[in-house]
Parts: C-alpha cells; sequence; structure tokens
C-alpha cells in the first residue's frame, strides 16, 4: 500500500473523492464534515451543521455540491462554493446511513434505519419514490453507474436490485394532460415507479455493504457473517458466485476496484483486504494497530482509494503507476504490459522489444520498480520487488529491436537495487551485508566492494562510481578505488537525473530538489508543498521537473518557476528546445510543447547573456508584474523599464536604475508633489543639481531651494531667493536666505522691520557695522543690551567661500550602460519621441510676481555629458578606485539638455577586495582579514572542530585591521580604507589580487616559543603557560608558504600541548597541598611530558622530592635513576640523585599507592589528569590531539581551550600549497 495522505480526527464514517479536484470529504462520527485536499495535506473547509454522527456524504459530479445524511434524520445538500447549506430533505423516520447522487439526473438515493430507501429529486426539492420491502435497517443504496438500477443491503440478510427504469420514464419523459391525470392517481394510490428485480439472499448475518462492478454484472457484499461474496446477474435472474474467507470480524464495506481487476474490502477487524476478482484469493492485507475499518471509496477516475477508521482516514494506492524507463541517448527503453518497449524521440516510433516475465506471485506491487540500459551491449537490467527484492537481466539480440516475439531466459538474482556500472559490468546492492557486488554479464561475481555508508539503494554515477542512498545523506563512491567522491546530506532521496554532461545532478526527494555538482558540492535547493515527480535536464542546464500538477523550471542559482498546469501527473523521460518528452501513467509515450522564453530570459540575465536578453525583450511577449517584481529583485530595475507602460511603475524603476531622465519624464506626467519630491532626493544622490533645482521649484519648496543653492555655492540665485522671501512676505525665509549669503546688512535690516531692535542692535555691533549700531542705539535709548567682554576673540558666523559653484558635482565618466540605448526606444511605443523640445529650459513660472525683472527661466541646465548618475550608496563616499580619469577639460558638454545620446549608466560597482579574498581562500586567517568571521569561524569548526571563538575575538579583530590601511582624502568625504597585500611588489598587475596581509607570522611564533621556555626554566609557570596557550590560539590563524613549513607548524602544535598540559598539572599539584598522594601522581605524571631535557631534568628531580618526603622510595628511585640517565650536568643534580639511589636501595618500599605505573606506557588525560594505558579507550582533540578518557568527549578540550573533544574536523590548513 502507497499512503498518499492521512487525517487524524473522529470516526471517519463516510468518505467521496472529488471528480476532478484532489478533494476528499470525511464526515465524522462527531457530526463535522470536512473537506481536505489530499494533494496538498491541508484541511479547506469544515461544515458542521449535523446534530450527531454523520454516515453518507457524496460529491456530485459537475455540480459544486454535496449531499450529506445523518443520525438527525436529515440529508442536507450543500454548496461548497458558498460554503454553506442550501437545503434539507426531511422524510426519514430514523438514521440515514448512505446518500449518493444520481451520475445523470437530479436525483438523490438515501438509505435509513426506518426500513426504506427513497430518491429525492434535489432540482424540486422533493421525495419522488420510496422503496420498501427490507425488514430491517437499510445500511447501504446505490446507483449503477450506467443502469436504471438500484442495490441496496440490509441486516434483514439480503442484498436487492431494484429497477427504477418506469421512475426514469416518469422522471424525464414529457407528459401530456391525460397522462399527467393517470399519473396524480398513481402518486395518490402508490405506483410503480421502482420494482424489486432481484433479492440476493445467502449471507448468515446481516449485509453491511454492497456495490455494482461498474461495467461487468457484477455485485459484491459484505456481511455481519465476515463474508465477501461475489453475485451475477442477467436479465431474468441474480446468482451468488463464490465467497471469499478471510476477515475476522463484520465487514464494513466492499467494493470493485476501478482500473484493475480486484475487489477491496474493510472490516471491524482492523484490516484492508485485496482479492483477486477472477481467481477469487486473496492477494494482500493491510492492517491498523487499533482502529477498525468502516468506509472505503474510490476515486472515479485516478487509481485512488480511501479508508475511514476509527481515528481518521487514509488515502492510498495499492500499485505504483510510475512505468520504469531508462533514457539512453536518443531513445527510451521502458517496461510495460509484460514488454519491453523502446521509443526513439527523433523519429518518435515506439516498438515492443521483448517479452518480460510478469511475477507468479499474486501479490501487488510487483511490477518493474527500476530499469538500466547498457548501451554497448544491449543489455537491460529490471528491478522489482519479487521476492523481497530482485533482478532480472534480458541482453536484447541486436536483430530483435522490432520484432518482440523472442522469449529469452532472464538471468535472475537476488537485490532490491541493481544498475549498469560499466559497459559489461553491474552493480548489485546487498542489503544484508551492506556489500556491492560487481557482476559481468554472465551474472557471475567479479568484485565485492563493502559501502562506506548503510545504503538502501544504488544509483549510477558515471563509469565506476555509484551513488549510494541512505535515510539522510547520499555519498559517491568510486569502486576502484573504493573512496568517496562526495558526501551530501540531503533529504531521503527517491530518483536522481545526471546532466547530459554528468557534470550535475538532481536528486528528486517527496517535496524538495537537490541540485548538486557532480562530487555532490551542494548548488541549490528547491522546496515544494506538492510531491515531486520527475525531471530532465534541458540542453542549457535548467533543470525542468514535475509535481503532481505542474511543470516547472529550476534555474542554476535556485530560482523556480511553474512553466504550464498539469490536468494529469507525467514523468518526464527527455527536455529538447521547447518540447518534453514523458510516459503517462499508462506508459504511453507523449511530447508536450512548452513555452521556455521566461526560464530562459532569466538564464540569459544570470549568465550575463545581455545580447539574448535583449533580443529577447524586443520579440516576446514577456511581461506581467511578476517579471517586473522578479528583475527588481534580482538588481536589474533598468531591464524591467523596458516592459513598463504604467508611469508610475515606470517612475519607481528609473529611479532604482538611476535613470534620471526617464524619472523627469515620468514624473512630468504624474505631476504630484509626493513624485517631485522623491526625483528631487534621487538627484540630489547623483548630484545632478539643475534636476534637483526644477523638482524643488516644481514642489515650490523654497527653504530646500535655498539650501541647495548655498551647498552648490550659486550666490546669484540665493540673492534671488532673498528677493523672493521679500515678495511672500516670508520673515524666516528672508533672515536664513542673509545669513546663507552672509550679508549682515540685510540681516540688521529684516531684524530692524521685524522689531527685533537689541538683536538688530547686537548683530550690528558685532559686525563692525558702527554707523547703524549707532543709529540704532539712539532709537534703543536706555535700553541698549551690554555686549559681554570675551577674553577669546569671536569668530563670526560668515558662509564658507564655495569651491565649486554651481553646476552639478563632479562625477565618474561612465561607458554606456549594456542595456542603454539599444532599448531606449522600447516599452514607450514611439519612436525616439523627446518629451521636449532638445533647447528648452527647466524653469516654469512659481506662481508670482515679478521683482526687479528677476526671471525663473535661468535656472539650470540639465544632466550633462560625462555627468552621470552614480550608484554608490552601499560602498559609502565616492569610491573612487581604479579609474584613470580624462582631465576635466576634454569632457564635451552636451548642449541639448536631455537628448538621447547623453544617457549613461553608473558603473557597477567592482567586487571588494575582501570578497575576493573571501571567495579563492580556504584559510580561515585569510576569511578574518577579510571581515568575514563567520565564514572564518566556519572554516575552522570544519577544520579543527574549534567552537569556543572567546580567546581568537581580538585576533581576528587584529588581522581584520591589520590587512587595511586608511586615507583620509579630504575632510568632507568618509576615510577610504585600502587593502594591503601579502608579497605585493611593483611590478604585480594592478588588476590581479594577491592574497591578504597577515598581522601573525611563524618566526613571532617561535620568539615566543623561547620566551616560553626562558619563563619554564625560571619557574614563572604562569606566565610559562600564557604563553604556550598564545602560541596554540595563534596557530590556526598562520598562514606559511611551503609544505615544510606547515610540517613544522604541526610540530610546534605537539610540543606546546605537551607543555601546557604538564605546566596545567604542575599548577593544579601546587592547589593540593593538603592530598599528598595526588601531589606525588601530578609530580610523576609531568615526567611524562615529552620536555626539552633540560626541563624534564627539573621535572624529574621536583619528583623525586616529593615522593622521597612523602617516603615512597621505590618511585623517587625510579625518579632519581632516570635522572642520572639525563647526564645531568649540575653537579648538585647528580649528587642529590645518587644519594636518593642509596638511601631507596636499603629500604625499597612505598608507604603510599598511587595511581602510576612507569613499566606500562601511559597518555594522561588532559581534562581528568589520571593516565591512560596503552590498550585503553581514549578520544582526542581534533586540533591539539590531546588525549581524554571517553567520558570527555563533546566537551571543551582543557589544553587549547578552543576544539570540542571528539570531535570530527578535516585538520589543520595553514598553507596555500595544501590545497593546489
Amino acid at each position: 500500500m502507497l499512503t498518499k495522505f492521512e487525517t487524524k480526527s473522529n470516526r471517519v464514517k463516510g468518505l467521496s473523492f472529488h471528480s476532478k479536484r484532489p478533494w476528499i470529504l470525511a464526515s465524522l462520527h462527531s457530526g463535522v464534515i470536512q473537506l481536505w485536499d489530499y494533494r496538498m495535506g491541508t484541511l479547506i473547509d469544515r461544515f458542521d451543521e449535523h446534530d450527531g454522527p454523520v454516515r453518507g456524504v457524496h460529491f456530485h459530479k459537475s455540480q459544486p455540491l454535496f449531499v450529506s445524511g445523518g443520525d438527525d434524520y436529515k440529508i442536507k445538500v450543500w454548496n461548497y462554493k458558498l460554503h454553506r447549506c442550501l437545503f434539507t430533505l426531511l422524510g426519514h423516520l430514523d438514521y440515514i446511513r448512505t446518500v449518493q447522487f444520481h451520475h445523470e439526473y437530479p436525483w438523490i438515493v438515501s438509505a435509513s434505519d426506518d426500513q426504506t430507501i427513497r430518491i429525492w429529486n434535489w432540482q424540486s426539492r422533493t421525495c419522488i419514490s420510496v422503496l420498501t420491502g427490507h425488514n430491517h435497517y437499510v445500511m447501504c443504496a446505490s446507483f449503477h453507474p450506467k443502469e436504471d438500477l438500484v442495490v441496496s443491503a440490509s441486516l434483514d440478510q439480503t442484498v436487492r436490485v431494484w429497477d427504477i427504469g418506469s421512475l426514469r420514464k416518469k422522471t424525464v419523459s414529457p407528459t401530456d394532460d391525460i397522462l399527467r391525470l393517470s399519473q396524480m392517481n398513481t402518486d395518490l394510490f402508490g405506483g410503480v415507479e421502482a420494482v424489486v428485480k432481484y433479492v440476493l439472499e445467502g449471507h448468515d448475518r446481516g449485509v453491511n455493504w454492497a456495490s455494482f462492478h461498474p461495467t461487468l454484472p457484477l455485485i459484491v457484499s459484505g456481511a455481519d457473517d465476515r463474508q465477501v461474496k461475489l453475485w451475477r446477474m442477467n436479465d431474468t435472474k441474480a446468482w451468488e458466485v463464490d465467497t471469499l474467507r478471510g476477515h475476522m470480524n463484520n465487514v464494513s464495506c466492499v467494493l470493485f476496484h476501478a482500473k484493475q481487476d480486484i475487489i477491496v474490502s474493510n472490516s471491524e477487524d482492523k484490516s484492508i483486504r485485496v482479492w483477486d476478482a477472477t481467481k477469487r484469493t486473496g492477494v494482500q492485507t493491510f492492517r491498523r494497530e487499533h482502529d477498525r475499518f468502516w468506509i472505503l471509496a474510490s476515486h472515479p477516475e485516478m487509481n485512488l482509494l480511501a479508508a475511514g477508521h476509527d481515528s481518521g482516514m487514509i488515502v492510498f494506492k495499492l500499485e505504483r503507476e510510475r512505468p520504469a524507463f531508462s533514457v539512453s541517448g536518443d531513445s527510451i527503453f521502458y517496461a510495460k504490459d509484460r514488454f519491453l518497449r523502446f521509443y526513439e524521440f527523433s523519429t518518435q516510433r515506439e516498438t515492443q522489444v521483448i517479452p518480460i516475465r510478469r511475477p507468479g506471485s499474486t501479490s501487488l506491487n510487483q511490477g518493474p520498480r527500476t530499469l538500466s540500459y547498457s548501451p554497448t551491449e544491449n543489455a537491460v537490467l529490471i528491478c522489482s520487488d519479487v521476492d523481497g527484492g530482485s533482478y532480472e537481466l534480458y541482453v536484447v539480440p541486436k536483430d530483435s529491436i522490432g520484432r518482440g516475439d523472442t522469449v529469452q531466459e532472464a538471468k535472475r538474482g537476488m537485490g532490491g537495487s541493481a544498475v549498469f556500472v560499466a559497459r559489461n559490468r553491474f552493480s548489485v546492492l546487498d542489503k544484508s551485508s551492506n556489500q556491492v557486488l560487481v557482476k559481468n554479464l554472465k551474472n557471475e561475481v567479479v568484485k565485492k566492494s563493502s559501502l562506506p555508508i548503510t545504503a538502501d539503494a544504488i544509483f549510477y554515477a558515471g563509469t565506476g562510481n555509484l551513488l549510494c542512498r541512505a535515510e539522510d545523506r547520499v555519498v559517491i563512491f568510486d569502486l576502484q578505488q573504493r573512496i568517496v567522491l562526495g558526501d551530501l546530506q540531503t533529504p531521503f532521496v527517491k530518483y536522481i537525473v545526471w546532466s547530459n554532461d554528468m557534470e550535475s545532478v538532481a536528486l528528486l526527494s517527496k517535496h524538495a530538489i537537490v541540485i548538486a555538482s557532480k562530487t555532490l558540492v551542494h548548488q541549490c535547493t528547491v522546496h515544494e508543498t506538492i510531491r515531486v515527480k520527475s525531471g530532465a535536464w534541458d540542453d542549457n542546464g535548467v533543470f525542468i521537473y514535475t509535481t503532481l500538477n505542474h511543470i516547472k523550471y529550476c534555474l542554476p542559482n535556485g530560482d523556480s518557476g511553474i512553466i504550464r498546469t498539469l490536468e494529469v501527473p507525467i514523468y518526464v523521460t527527455k527536455v529538447s528546445g521547447n518540447k518534453i518528452f514523458c510516459l503517462d501513467r499508462d506508459g504511453k509515450n507523449k511530447v508536450i510543447v512548452i513555452d521556455a522564453t521566461e526560464y530562459i530570459f532569466k538564464l540569459s540575465l544570470m549568465k550575463k547573456k545581455y545580447d539574448n536578453v535583449m533580443s529577447m525583450i524586443r520579440n516576446s511577449q514577456l511581461c506581467g508584474q511578476a517579471m517586473i517584481a522578479y528583475l527588481q529583485q534580482k538588481g536589474f530595475p533598468e531591464v524591467a523599464l523596458h516592459f513598463v507602460k504604467d508611469e508610475r511603475t515606470r517612475f519607481n524603476l528609473a529611479l532604482e536604475s538611476g535613470n534620471i531622465e526617464i524619472a523627469v519624464a515620468s514624473a512630468k506626467v504624474i505631476d504630484e508633489k509626493d513624485h517631485w519630491y522623491r526625483l528631487g532626493v534621487e538627484a540630489l544622490r547623483q548630484g545632478n543639481a539643475g534636476i534637483v533645482e526644477y523638482a524643488y521649484q516644481k514642489t515650490k519648496n523654497f527653504e530646500r531651494l535655498s539650501f541647495l543653492y548655498l551647498v552648490t555655492g550659486n550666490m546669484e540665485k540665493l540673492s534671488k531667493m532673498l528677493k523672493i522671501a521679500e515678495v511672500k512676505n516670508d520673515v524666516m525665509g528672508q533672515f536664513h536666505n542673509a545669513l546663507y549669503l552672509g550679508d549682515v546688512r540685510e540681516r540688521v535690516k529684516i531684524l530692524e522691520n521685524a522689531g527685533h531692535w537689541p538683536l538688530a542692535y547686537i548683530t550690528a555691533s558685532v559686525h563692525g557695522l558702527q554707523d547703524i549700531a549707532e543709529r540704532l542705539a539712539t532709537e534703543l535709548g536706555d535700553n541698549v543690551p551690554t555686549l559681554p567682554e570675551g577674553k577669546v576673540p569671536p569668530s563670526l558666523l560668515m558662509p564658507p567661500a564655495p569651491i565649486v559653484c554651481g553646476g552639478d558635482w563632479p562625477l565618474l565618466r561612465v561607458m554606456r550602460g549594456i542595456f542603454e540605448g539599444g532599448l531606449d526606444n522600447i516599452g514607450r511605443g514611439a519612436p525616439d519621441e523627446d518629451e521636449e523640445a532638445a533647447d528648452a529650459d527647466w524653469g516654469e513660472e512659481l506662481d508670482m510676481v515679478d521683482v526687479d525683472g528677476l526671471q525663473n527661466g535661468d535656472i539650470g541646465a540639465v544632466l550633462e555629458d560625462g555627468e552621470v548618475p552614480i550608484e554608490n550608496d552601499e560602498e559609502g563616499g565616492w569610491d573612487l578606485e581604479d579609474l584613470e580619469l580624462p582631465p576635466e577639460a576634454d569632457t564635451p558638454k552636451a548642449s541639448s539638455v536631455n537628448s538621447r545620446s547623453s544617457v549613461f549608466v553608473a558603473p557597477t560597482p567592482g567586487m571588494p577586495v575582501s570578497q575576493i579574498w573571501a571567495q579563492r581562500s580556504s584559510l580561515a586567517a585569510e576569511h578574518a582579514a577579510a571581515g568575514n568571521f563567520d565564514t572564518a569561524m566556519r572554516l575552522l569548526s570544519r577544520q579543527l572542530g574549534i567552537r569556543n571563538f572567546s580567546p581568537l575575538r581580538s585576533m581576528f579583530l587584529d588581522l581584520h585591521t591589520g590587512s587595511h590601511t586608511y586615507l583620509r582624502a579630504f575632510s568632507s568625504v568618509p576615510v577610504l580604507s585600502l587593502a594591503v597585500e601579502r608579497g605585493w611588489s611593483e611590478s604585480a598587475s594592478p588588476n590581479v589580487r594577491g592574497p591578504p596581509a597577515l598581522v601573525f607570522n611563524f618566526s613571532q611564533l617561535e620568539e615566543r616559543l623561547k620566551a616560553a621556555y626562558k619563563a619554564t626554566t625560571a619557574g614563572k609557570f604562569t606566565e610559562a603557560l600564557r604563553l604556550f596557550l598564545s602560541i596554540l590560539h595563534t596557530i590556526p590563524l598562520i598562514v606559511v608558504e611551503s609544505r615544510r613549513e606547515v610540517d613544522e607548524v604541526k610540530e610546534l602544535v605537539i610540543i606546546v600541548k605537551e607543555y601546557v598540559l604538564g605546566l596545567q598539572m604542575e599548577l593544579k599539584r601546587k592547589e593540593v597541598k593538603d592530598d599528598p598522594i595526588r601531589q606525588q601522581e601530578l609530580a610523576a605524571y609531568f615526567t611524562h611530558c615529552n620536555l626539552q631535557t633540560p626541563h624534564l631534568r627539573l621535572a624529574l628531580q621536583n619528583a623525586m622530592t616529593v615522593c622521597y618526603k612523602a617516603k615512597n622510595l621505590s618511585t623517587a628511585a625510579n625518579f632519581a635513576r632516570r635522572l642520572l640517565e639525563t647526564n645531568p650536568p649540575n653537579e648538585n643534580q647528580a649528587k642529590t640523585a645518587r644519594q636518593v639511589l642509596q638511601s631507596a636501595e636499603k629500604n625499597m618500599k612505598d608507604v603510599s599507592q598511587l595511581n602510576y605505573d612507569f613499566r606500562n606506557p601511559f597518555v594522561v588525560c588532559g581534562a581528568t589528569y589520571v593516565p591512560i594505558y596503552r590498550g585503553q579507550k581514549d578520544v582526542s582533540c581534533p586540533y591539539c590531539s590531546s588525549r581524554f578518557v571517553p567520558s570527555q568527549e563533546g566537551q571543551l578540550c582543557t589544553v587549547c581551550d578552543l576544539a570540542v573533544v571528539g570531535a570530527d574536523a578535516s585538520g589543520l590548513l595553514c598553507s596555500p600549497s595544501q590545497i593546489r
């Protein structure tokens, strides 16, 4: 059973499939009717009007209606589009068991516990017939799919077949008055509208269900006697054909399968049973643990069944419908109806090749599951689930293609997964031993290979390679070298599709598609809510795939979209140009022609094939909001501009792409304040003063206009603004303009006129206008304000002299954009229509009195050649890098204001150096220097298992700041950062970026090591430990050049690790003063660290002294002996050792027992400081390789304080030479 959908709910008593949509109705014992989308797995609606259980429910074949019947004696007809009940049919006097629409007439048949069957007309909303005759509850009643018959089953142990022919004639044929009169009589006195044709007796208990065969004169029934009976009928009689025994409890429901020759029944014994209708034997049984089954429904068109049970329902298929096929070049081999068939794509011809054996066993799902083809040997491998998974090997004779009559004996073998891996070799997966057996065409094992993961299926992955699938990952395994070539975590993969060049692979799961390279490097993942069915690569490297209801595409960057909708699921076999070749569920080859414009357009954009993009814009009907949104999202607003007619959208896109010309044109058409304001903001960002001015004039935004003139240093226009403010009687505006102009007399005059005499007096006095100050003083009389006596000479508030006067900001000289020019005339319809005459100026009157012949017409020419919008928001500041600008004088000025040729687009920002560094390198130090701390941390985590990054934080920051230098150009621009490269020279090419300069190098570590040795010798253990740890923390961020140096770095890790461990133990020993045994043990372990000889001597002397004082003479003697073996040059050391030996020889005893056996080789655990003797289990740190007891796995390493003990890691990467 292939379960497609499952729900958890109250007991399900009624089920009905929609004939067209992927919907199913479930009526529950709780009185609720649920409408589910079984394809999406979502609850669409619930209908809750019945009181008590709803036992029957049925969709109408063509109208948006369904009918339900419940224990409240009511039949309700619902419209699912209106989400409500349309009307209720009343008449039954007890529970209603089943309801069903007639496939043709406006009738509903209902069966009830009141022992009657009623037929209703749902258009006139009346009962048109009552069928009486059963003498117990009627459990079900249904119409025949073709003829005028009704079958019913009752607890009176009978199945009845009723003839409703006369009812049809009466209802459907037109009647004249006389007939109508006789009809009234029959209505009054009971007519013969429906008669019992047969009564089928044979069950020993009440019958729960009976149903017709869709085409043959057969009936199947199920009863409380646990039997399923098959009946046959002809025109005159009906008789029992056979009984199917097997259920252990009451049979609840039984029906014929619409597509296959089988009967499906379910029962209160918690099982669904499938029976062969011709052999009349049981084929298969599906059981549930705790739930009794109550109802079955079959889809009217598709191979789907549904069953309702105590805690929900399941929608399922009995057999998989995907044909097994294998594409080879221009042809495809596939299995269909016991034959191997061959289809040629170019000629679209189909031929039968050889018959393939049908399995002898009776169970379901035994057809071919996969097919593998070897073109050189013309051999075919067919895998199926027969006998728990087996394969058959057929070698097709060359001449038999097209004849299809030669029966040949196949070579068989066990193994659910078998594929060709070379011309005449195929691999078979043996799941029991997790091995792959490589066999030749004689079916003999040539070689065995154990697999690196527990695989449950294998697929072809190029000659000699296998792709092995586990539950949550796939690996590519090389059978020759027996190595793993690629490994990728994925959802459970069902199918794989290789691209034509075998460079990419698509891994298809139930709800996702993962695209990866041939070594399983992940490229993108697409998630689908509806199940993915199949896929194939087209010639451009786009993956075309199908879900249950769509054909879709997936671009290499992960963008996906719908190509077209499907009526029924198909299996794509090949994509060629705009043709999709596919197999349907009946195994027929089809060709679907698609419109590939959309994805080819997106692909061209992605691959920067702009000439294709241009021609597609010109010639195709690509448009729509989705495409515009896509272009905006991908950063191509200037392309989107050419699709759009709507001025508001054009305006937004023009602003986004920095195309001021089009923005101005659209703003004129829209002519709204908000749009002018936004145009002004963008023009200001681009430094296009003329347009800013025009926009501010349009919105009468005088304050901004004044400020613009101040910024651009246009004093002449500022003085005009002053006059305008005067005319408008705007005192504040006047004062501002006077302040901007630095016109003190004007300011004093304004203050005086406004009545602020004290302020006017102060302003005049401070600026040294004595004559005015005196005049004002006399006016003020006694109220003259006193000026403070300032010690520091005051500075006057005067505006700075403008550096650049008028005109636009100096801009980059840029080449024309890729889409400019060629696209200019598209999208507007007319050929090159200028918005205004070329010599027009921007000035429009400001609707006010003309003062002193002041004219606004002379404000600003616009966007001149070489002065171009600049797109540098995200870069910060003008990023003037690598551009050789011509001298200003040589730049030609265009007289035309907005002639087409003067449109330029900003240069696309280059790739920041830091990004180049990060892309080119796998070395963590270089990522940190580039400022990509997260990728640096990821690399360290992957390479060395590092999890604790706090000790590395300051070093990351040092690396980043050290790889850049900073320049101040001049005060008004931000500081420029410049990358410092390693190994830079005068002769280096300016366009080639070297790796970043790093502040840490290997020689520094050697210096630090010497200092640490010195501190150790002097007994400054804390200082020494700090130095050794700093070396350990710096090594992951070191980069060296040669392989030899790499070995030195790795050696240094080992040296330093030994010292860190030893010193940590020694410091610990000093803490445990009150535990003499532990003190001795730690001193003893210190002597087993790999130290320099002078330090070893000190450690041995120390251990000897500690043990001797504690009366452990035997152990002390051992240390003395080892000390003497080092030939100490210090006579005192040697003398003491000899004395200890002499005194120990008299009494070779240890007072206390230590956890220390010097005869048995051991390493010391870095966390618990206990010996791990040879042969005992241990785990190690992936970075510093310190060893630990197994309980420390997953903890932070106490020696290096960076990595996690026992973590997986690829190893230290500190040189480009390791990568090459």
